[in-house]
């Protein structure tokens, strides 16, 4: 309906739409029908005890009626609804019969068969026979006044006749079709929407919304990835080679003008500038995304980060070969955020980095001998490792009792095989 009216108009959907409705309208009168009569059946002989029987059959009337609705609803929803029943317990019509007493699927088909019979049904009627009803009354009108051009047409509040009312009757007639088949469509697409909610699988559809919140987030991941390495691409290859080419030539330019001059003063302190503004780019381009992990991987980046730690710091990372990239730079951030606060904050004398892969699930702990009492604040580091891990489906846990020691846990799940040799890796930018 949002892509323009041409589009719509020529397709299928409002034909579809109209089957539905009317194909609605048939089955909520058979619905009402049976209803009717089920329940006056069961009210003039429960006096002999035999209407009892036929109460459960009008709550089961909605399990038939709801497969045919599946059917139905492929006319205007393509996606496949299951209604989640269990298998009888034991075999048998009575077995039967408790299974889906006792089942809420069974009494949310009842309550959509009531609706359809006494609300639905009813609408899809109305909409499905006003519209074309009306549509062809109007080009009735407009046809006698062809054939009779004596005859007064009244619209509204004017009356024509002749040519005038033929014009006004088939232009009548093409807003109202036009507008009729928007207004089955929407009619069509509330019914269907409710259909899906009654007589779906809850379970289902709860799994299908997850399992499309974890692809966008794993799409969101990826082309967070990406972008980070175009930056560290950008920054290594652009502005960090200007500014070696710039410090190369300060610094001929320094050794040209020798030691004395105000010149030469200058030129020195601005080769400083330019050798100091590189190393912080350098850590910049380190802090996007380090070039030894994309190189080799997880150990040796942590070894790299724990060597340059200010805290003493022991890695013993054991895996058995690559890792995905996003787990990879998950697990890299999350230690280089831990052994931050550990220098900050804890005023420990040793951290100890371990890392295994067990199971498809890499684990991997930093613990502190500080004085503990670390927790998650709002806004704070911790809060956001948290969300990071969260993003590849991870968990952070810390444990910090006052007075150390500290134990801050990533596990993040790699899936199977998960690692994969050097050859198989992407190049680095």
């Amino acid at each position: 309906m949002a892509g323009g009216p041409v589009r719509f108009l020529s397709s299928s959907r409002p034909w579809r739409s109209f089957a539905y409705l009317l194909s609605g309208a048939v089955v909520g009168l058979a619905c009402m029908v049976t209803l009717v009569l089920l329940t006056l059946s069961g009210a003039v002989l429960a006096l002999v005890l035999v209407g009892l029987l036929l109460l459960p059959g009008v709550v089961l009337l909605g399990v038939p009626v709801a497969e045919v609705e599946r059917l139905r609803l492929r006319l205007v929803d393509p996606l496949p609804v299951t209604g989640g029943h269990r298998a009888p317990a034991a075999p048998g019509p009575s077995a039967w019969v408790r299974t889906r007493m006792g089942e809420g699927a069974t009494w949310r088909e009842f309550a959509y068969t009531v609706l359809l019979a006494i609300g639905l049904g009813p609408v899809d009627l109305l909409v499905a026979c006003g519209i074309p009803l009306l549509t062809g009354a109007l080009l009735f009108a407009a046809i006698g006044s062809l054939v009779y051009p004596h005859t007064t047409v009244a619209l509204v509040v004017f009356s024509l006749s002749g040519p005038g009312a033929t014009v006004a009757g088939v232009l009548l007639a093409a807003l109202v079709a036009v507008m009729g088949a928007y207004l089955m469509t929407f009619v069509a697409a509330g019914h269907a929407t409710l259909a899906r909610l009654l007589l779906g699988c809850r379970e289902e559809q709860l799994a299908a919304q997850v399992a499309q919140i974890s692809l966008s987030r794993r799409r969101l991941v990826d082309a967070f990835e990406a972008e980070r390495r175009r930056i560290e691409r950008d920054l290594h290859d652009g502005a960090q080679q200007r500014l070696v080419s710039l410090t190369m030539k300060l610094g001929i330019a320094r050794i040209e003008l020798g030691t004395t001059g105000e010149a030469a003063t200058l030129v020195a302190a601005a080769h400083e500038d330019a050798r100091q503004a590189l190393a912080e780019l350098r850590e910049i381009v380190q802090g996007v995304h380090p070039q030894l992990l994309t190189d080799r991987g997880l150990p040796p980046a942590l070894t790299e980060l724990a060597r340059r730690s200010a805290a003493p710091a022991h890695v013993d990372v054991c895996l058995p070969g690559r890792l995905p990239p996003a787990v990879e730079a998950t697990a890299y951030f999350v230690v280089s955020e831990a052994l931050t606060n550990v220098v900050k904050h804890a005023c420990a004398d040793r951290v100890t980095v371990r890392g295994r892969l067990a199971a498809d699930l890499l684990t991997v702990e930093i613990e502190d001998d500080g004085v503990g009492g670390a927790s998650v604040r709002t806004g704070g580091g911790l809060e956001g490792l948290d969300d990071r891990a969260a993003v590849v489906d991870g968990t952070l846990t810390l444990v910090s009792p006052c007075g150390g020691p500290t134990v801050l846990r990533l596990t993040v799940p790699c899936g199977p095989g998960a690692t994969a040799s050097r050859e198989d890796r992407p190049e680095s930018p």
